[in-house]
């Protein structure tokens, strides 16, 4: 009987895969090797006209979960990989490893914890990854998603302007509810701890170190940040009646860490109405990539838009615009005259293969700079500088099917800022 697919309209029909065997067996031409974590099961790449998929191998029932909490992380714009298709009946036993297949789009410019693990530098950016980490659990228990085997092998990591970004790979263990209640949460993160112990356990295996010498304290300093972060998005407040400003004050500070609010709820707490509790609806963490995209209609992650959106500000303070309409014109000014003609100046520089982060990296480079000299650089010295001092930044590997992502080594391990060129 031959495989049956479900496709997603967009991309390849998939149909010139030999499904019928093992994709251990599989030996294309449009196979792509890529860096990947520790899978229990087989993961391969293939690159189409349309772009690079992974190809996840596993039995029916785990792959049908997969696909439709994939499916249904990406309705409420979580960050998860996107499910492109399902493949069923490669086998005539559903409970058989090769009997389905999961496709997956590939997401660009990320890499395996290993890659980010293992590369220089890493003690820079071991508290972004902490940060990062806990983001993606807040982001997935806000949308009621019990994990079930969160691990750092079950997580995709890219550079998000000084940031990394995480992006939730597996969901076969995964269960989505209408809330996650409180015995659930601290059940996932006690799983996500044992895990990330025994994934840093096998990093010192694997590179022959003492098991002493491994960082099993991580998963127990994501989680101190996790619980951290939670209570700040999900406290509720107290208002008197003269302090209503207080409520644009709870937005602002959750809209500085990227939450979008939803609803904002006013509870009387007493007969009078005179005491008010706040209690605010979050959503996931796209405010200020949704704000860039609505006014300039850029596209970028989380911290780059937050970064971009700085340079767009940056330009309103010396064109004088203060007015709505203004900052509207503004906004058009900017993209034209300033980040189009910039940003094709560095697609055009040899070894970058994300843009908008180069970009980032010459605004930070901006920013240090003229805090160095005490005075605004502008863009066209920091520019020169930039490039002078070989492009300080986060360096992205010369082979574009490599990605592997390493940043500098000369990092202030207090923030994981780069400071000056390699």
């Amino acid at each position: 009987m031959p495989a049956e697919l479900t496709i997603r309209a967009g991309h390849p029909d998939f149909l010139d895969l030999p499904w019928d065997v093992s994709l251990q067996e599989w030996d294309l031409e449009n196979r792509v090797e890529l860096p990947k974590g520790i899978s229990r099961h087989e993961v391969r790449f293939f690159q189409y006209p349309q772009g690079l998929y992974a190809i996840k191998e596993l039995p029916t029932r785990p792959a049908h979960q997969d696909y439709n909490v994939l499916r249904q992380l990406e309705s409420f714009g979580a960050p998860a990989v996107r499910p492109v298709g399902l493949v069923d009946r490669r086998s005539s036993d559903p409970h058989e490893e090769r009997s389905a297949a999961l496709i997956t789009a590939y997401e660009p410019f990320s890499f395996s914890y290993r890659e980010l693990i293992a590369g220089a530098g890493f003690g820079g950016r071991r508290k972004q990854l902490l940060d990062a980490f806990a983001m993606l659990l807040v982001e997935l228990h806000l949308a009621g998603v019990f994990w079930g085997d969160c691990s750092l092998s079950n997580v995709l990591y890219r550079f998000d302007a000084e940031a990394i970004e995480t992006i939730m790979v597996d969901g076969e263990t995964a269960t989505i509810y209408d809330q996650l209640t409180d015995g659930r949460r601290t059940e996932d993160i006690e799983i996500m701890i044992m895990n990330v112990a025994g994934g840093m356990a096998d990093i010192a295996s694997s590179t022959g170190a003492d098991l002493e010498e491994a960082d099993l304290a991580l998963g127990e300093d994501i989680a101190e940040r996790y619980h951290g972060l939670w209570h700040e998005v999900n406290r509720d407040e107290l208002i008197g009646p003269e302090e209503r400003y207080r409520i644009r004050e709870r937005i602002e500070t959750l809209n500085e860490i990227g939450f979008d609010v939803q609803e904002v709820d006013l509870i009387p707490v007493d007969e009078t109405g005179s005491r008010l509790k706040v209690k605010l609806q979050v959503g996931g963490r796209t405010y200020h990539q949704r704000r860039l995209k609505e006014l300039t209609g850029v596209d970028a992650l989380e911290a780059q838009a937050r970064q971009v959106l700085s340079d767009l500000y940056y330009f309103q303070s010396r064109t004088g615009s203060t007015t709505p309409a203004g900052k509207n014109i503004a906004a058009i000014q900017w993209r034209v005259q300033e980040f189009e003609p910039m940003l094709e100046r560095v697609r055009n520089l040899d070894h970058v293969r994300d843009p908008i982060q180069t970009y980032c990296d010459l605004l930070f480079h901006r920013y240090t700079m003229s805090q160095g000299l005490g005075y605004d650089v502008g863009t066209e010295a920091a520019y020169d500088d930039w490039l002078e001092r070989g492009r300080p930044g986060y360096k992205i590997s010369e082979d574009p099917k490599a990605a592997i992502a390493r940043p500098f080594a000369n990092k202030d391990p207090n923030d994981g800022v780069t400071l000056d060129a390699e």
